[in-house]
Order: C-alpha cells, then structure tokens, then sequence
C-alpha cells in the first residue's frame, strides 16, 4: 500500500448478494452511505450500474454537504465494483468474496487518494460508513428472516 492508496476491509455478516444489493440500489445506499452524522437522501443518489455510467451521491450533515461524482469502469456482479471520480482522478474498487455461512469479506481498495481523503479523521470517517453498513445489513437480515 502507498502513500496514496487506501485499504479498508470488512468481514460482514450477510450474503454476498445482499452485500451487493446494499452497495448498488440507492434505496439501499440511502440507510448507510456516508460518515456518521450525515445523511444520503435517496433522491440524491444515481447508481447506472454499467461500465460508463454514473454514481453520484449527495451526502448532507449540519455543516454542509458533499457531492461525489463518478463514473462506473468496472460492474462484475456479484463480485467487483469499481469507479473513478474525474474530478479528484480517485479510483476506488470494491471486491466482494463469499466466505460461506452467510458471510461477505468486503474488501476496498482506494487508489491516487487526495491528501485530504488520506487524513486520519476521513479515514475515521469512512470507517463509521462501513459501521453504518454492518447496521444496515443486520437490520435487513432480520426483516427478511420469517
């Protein structure tokens, strides 16, 4: 790992796709994207999950709010997800492995990561995402459970 490349990774405890689910429909990506204290209304999200397609999120707390912009360059689904924002030229890819017994290692991987991305606290910050998520797919494995 460089200084301008990023490693999270996450052993979640849900189905690879229901994983996938959460990371691609923006009524899904609505319950978690985004730092604690911030929230992501679904009406801010556009997800053309294809190569050449848009991801964008608009992400709102009480001291403003923050647009991500990018362009999917990979869709493997279940598998890999991966996308590139123009504006920063950040690459993030996302891999996602079934571990069995409704497991998901979650793997990403954040390259040409702008200084600002690569502080301590956003890296804080993105870790409470992947909290949110955890949060979210316990909620969801029990309204789908009879």
């Amino acid at each position: 790992m460089s200084e301008e490349e990023l490693v999270y990774q996450r052993v979640l405890a849900a189905p690879r796709e229901l994983v996938w689910r959460c990371l691609t429909e923006p009524a899904e990506l609505a319950q978690f994207w985004g730092p604690r204290g911030m929230t992501t209304p679904v009406d801010g999200i556009v997800v053309e999950l294809r190569p050449g397609g848009r991801f964008e999120t608009l992400m709102v707390g009480e001291h403003g709010s923050h647009r991500m912009v990018a362009r999917f360059t990979e869709v493997l689904a279940p598998a890999r997800l991966c996308w590139v924002e123009p504006a920063s030229g950040l690459e993030t890819l996302s891999t996602l492995e079934d571990l069995g017994d409704d497991t998901t290692e979650l793997v990403i991987r954040q390259r040409h990561v702008p200084e600002a991305v690569r502080s301590a606290e956003a890296r804080a910050g993105f870790a409470t995402s992947l909290d949110k998520l955890e949060q979210h797919l316990a909620l969801r494995q029990r309204e789908d459970r009879p």
